[in-house]
């Protein structure tokens, strides 16, 4: 759009009351959401992802026959390019954009489903499903495989998959429309992996735990497609009551600092990150300024905040010498499950 402002894209919980996707306006410098629009046709919109050129919205639709949808982007707000496609997995939770295909983590079936992008950025059948194995020592959370989170690593040349069920990551190629196994890497049996996230070098990687409230700083090798685990350190600074269910990780682009959401506490945990990506050290931690915060994201200094329970997005200011986020305000989006942010509309649109 002519007013070259970027756009957030929320997605939400419908079966809690929420009202599916939300665009909402940033305004440039302070980061500022304004609700613009909303669009309820797939049921569950929990995650979503942009196009690398900002023309396509893509949701997945956690349910227990879950699917995936596309978006055109345009002025007035996303509209359906064609019909939802079936994964052929059960509650997908998280998807992205790889070598032309859309990957979806189906958590409760542990899979991977491969999705074709078309030309016109619609979706065409699932081309494969790639089925994880295995199990954890978690009595009710690790009975069998769940795949939470999927993404290419930096070099564009893996898929990566993180598995809460197994206590593992995955390492896969992409070829022929199916995913096939490169490695797998075991992590500390009951740690029960949630999401993962690379630092903006490709070195290294942060792995996000939800049965224990800790986060695994890793190397990796791209050339190789290798994760090698060096440390685990835990995100809060006292031993949490109950569960903490530990959600979303982020990196600040510049490689800095690393920031946790913790639901069961809610809060928010930051990192300075040593030795070019080696290490990381706690350095406080602040509220959420909500209830439940399911996901985090950055964009240009600003740290945005999806609560569920409390329904509502807050952003928060990132001091640029010691990442700690500064509570700047808040919009209602009922159920709220993920933010993603992406470039202005195109012109035209």
């Amino acid at each position: 759009m002519a007013d070259g402002r970027r756009r957030a894209f929320i997605g939400s919980f419908t079966a809690a009351g929420g009202p599916g996707i939300v665009t909402a306006a940033i305004t440039p410098g302070s980061g500022a959401l304004t609700v613009l629009s909303t669009v309820d046709v797939v049921p569950d919109p929990s995650y979503l992802a942009l196009s690398p050129d900002g023309r396509m919205l893509y949701a997945v639709s956690e349910t227990a026959d879950g699917s995936v949808a596309a978006f055109r982007v345009t002025a007035d707000g996303p509209r359906p390019a064609g019909r939802q496609v079936r994964v052929d997995g059960s509650g997908p939770t998280h998807l992205s954009l790889f070598a032309g295909h859309v990957l979806t983590a189906n958590y409760g079936s542990g899979s991977v489903s491969v999705v074709p992008v078309r030309p016109d950025g619609g979706l065409a059948p699932v081309s494969g499903v790639f089925r994880h194995s295995g199990s954890g020592p978690h009595p009710q959370r690790q009975q069998g495989p769940h795949a939470h989170q999927v993404q290419p690593d930096p070099s564009g040349r893996w898929a990566v998959g993180v598995d809460l069920g197994t206590d593992s990551v995955r390492v896969c190629t992409l070829a022929g429309g199916t995913l096939a196994p490169h490695r797998e890497i075991a992590l500390r049996p009951g740690s029960g992996p949630r999401h993962l996230a690379f630092h903006p070098d490709g070195a290294y990687a942060y792995v996000l735990n939800e049965l224990s409230p800790t986060l695994v700083v890793c190397r990796w090798d791209a050339a190789g497609g290798a994760l090698r685990p060096l440390a685990e350190i835990p995100v809060l600074p006292g031993a949490p009551a109950g569960d903490a269910y530990p959600s979303g990780v982020a990196v600040s682009p510049d490689g800095r600092f690393v920031w946790t959401a913790t639901r069961g506490e809610d809060v928010l945990s930051v990192f300075a990150v040593e030795g070019e990506g080696t290490a990381l050290t706690p350095l406080t931690t602040v509220p959420c300024g909500g209830h439940w915060p399911r996901a985090i994201t950055v964009l240009d200094g600003v740290l945005y905040v999806a609560n569920e329970r409390s329904g509502d997005v807050t952003w928060f200011a990132l001091d640029p010498d010691t990442g700690v986020p500064r509570r700047a305000g808040s919009v209602p989006v009922p159920a709220a499950s993920c933010v993603v942010t992406g470039r202005p509309e195109p012109e035209g649109t």
